[in-house]
Parts: C-alpha cells; structure tokens; sequence
C-alpha cells in the first residue's frame, strides 16, 4: 500500500499573493491523500493573513495538517491563526500529533514549529546568561514534545513535521552563520527517538531538498523557494504485516504555481 503525502512550506500568504497555488491545488486529490504545510503560511502572522491561507488552503477534498513557523508567530496574533485555519479545517500540530486513516493505512504526523541552536560540534549550550539558557531550553522543550508525539502514536507510517531543520544536510546553500537561527540537532534526535519514515521541514529559502538524520530518517526540505512548485508528493510504502516500518520509494514533484 503507498501513501501519497503532498508537502509544501514558506507560501508568506497575504492579499497580494491569495491565489497562487489554489489552481494546483484543485487537482490535488487525483495525487495525494493528505497535505502538510511546514510554517511559514502568513507573511506576518495577522488573522487576516490566516484568513488568506484558509482560502487558499481550505476544502481541499484532502486532510490538511500544519506547524507554524517564526513567521507566524510575529504579530503575537497565535491563538487567532490557528483559530482561522481550524476553522477552515486545517489541523495545527504543536507538539502533537494526529493519526489519519488512509486507505486503511494508519498515518500518524507528528509536528512542532521547532526553534534554532545549531547542530552537533556548532551549537548553542545550556550555559552562562539567562537569555542564552532559555534560548536552548526552548528548543530542548519543543525537540521533546515532539519526540513524545512521535513515540506515542498507534499508526503503521510515522512522519515528523516541523518548520525548522532537523539537520544542516537541508541547509546547504545557507549562509553557515545563519545554521544555528534555522534549526536544531535536538530536533533530529527527537524524529530519530521513534521509527519515523519521512521527515518534512521549511524555513531554508536558499537551502537544498535532501538530507537524512544520523539514524537514516530521509529530510526532505519542502519550502516553496526550494521546490520551486505548489506542492512535492512523497510516496510513502505501508509496512507488511510483521514488519516495522515503511519506506520511501519515490519523491516526485506535483503542482505548479
């Protein structure tokens, strides 16, 4: 059995841009059984930006299920985003998780908008002034919360979803100045902590589509200036009775906007 996940991050939607993607969108169910938005769905995080991505994103004849991302955050208009697009019907993981029945096959996402620190030999510590400490304890928190999403699900396919990188494979071609402001290794120990099969991120404009986490999860880099496109499809192989995970037979683009 495949399961068929469209992903896509960094749309900015506001009213200059409402419209984009919806024409690809249309044509969404003939290729993929759920949709992931990795963050970043508002330019400045107003309610009235959500409600563009409602528009855009909303009744789409496929479940739709999303993280936030730094973007979304900036107005300190949260609690009106995410009640705009609950209300359109798309999903807000943060920390949490949801498990999908498609075709048969239990999906379980797990999701998390994630935060910054750096990765493995080049990243902040626990140490010294108090603004540093609860910079890295936030990411500390978030990676957790998401690694207890992960591990708590009751599905046969697991996949992570956050808006900031689990590894700085997806962030060549990013300034290396600027890798500790977009993502975390916290992260990619949390998506290793379970048997995750896909794990799905934003954030990196300029950052490259492939990478793999130290236990050989697959990253995939799905914002929009690195797609190039409305939405990527990732075919995803449902395990067979007695095995333990799937796997991840093609990556395949879809969707033009």
């Amino acid at each position: 059995m495949v399961i068929r996940i469209a992903a896509v991050g960094d749309v900015h939607l506001d009213q200059d841009v409402v419209g984009r993607f919806r024409p690809a969108l249309e044509q969404l169910p003939d290729s993929a059984d759920v949709l992931l938005l990795a963050g970043d769905l508002t330019r400045h995080g107003t309610e009235s930006e959500a409600r563009c991505v409602a528009t855009e994103f909303g009744g789409l004849g496929v479940p739709v299920v999303a993280v936030l991302g730094n973007h979304d955050y900036h107005c300190d208009e949260v609690p009106a985003v995410i009640r705009v697009l609950e209300d359109a019907g798309i999903l807000v993981l943060e920390g949490t998780n949801v498990v999908l029945d498609c075709t048969g096959v239990r999906l379980g996402i797990a999701g998390a908008k994630g935060f910054g620190g750096g990765f493995a030999g080049r990243c902040a510590s626990e140490f010294g002034e108090p603004e540093m400490k609860d910079f890295v304890r936030t990411t500390s928190a978030i990676s957790e919360q998401l690694g207890v999403a992960l591990r708590e699900m009751d599905c046969d396919v697991r996949v992570a979803l956050t808006h900031y990188a689990p590894v700085p494979d997806t962030l060549a071609g990013e300034p290396p100045e600027i890798y500790p402001f977009l993502g975390s290794y916290l992260l990619g120990q949390a998506i290793d902590s379970a048997p995750t099969e896909l794990a799905l991120h934003g954030h990196a404009h300029a950052g490259s589509e492939r990478g793999t986490t130290p236990g050989g999860v697959r990253v995939r880099n799905v914002a929009h200036p690195v797609i190039k496109q409305a939405y990527s499809v990732f075919h995803l192989h449902a395990p067979y009775a007695g095995a333990t995970a799937g796997k991840v037979s093609a990556v395949s683009g879809s969707g033009s906007s």
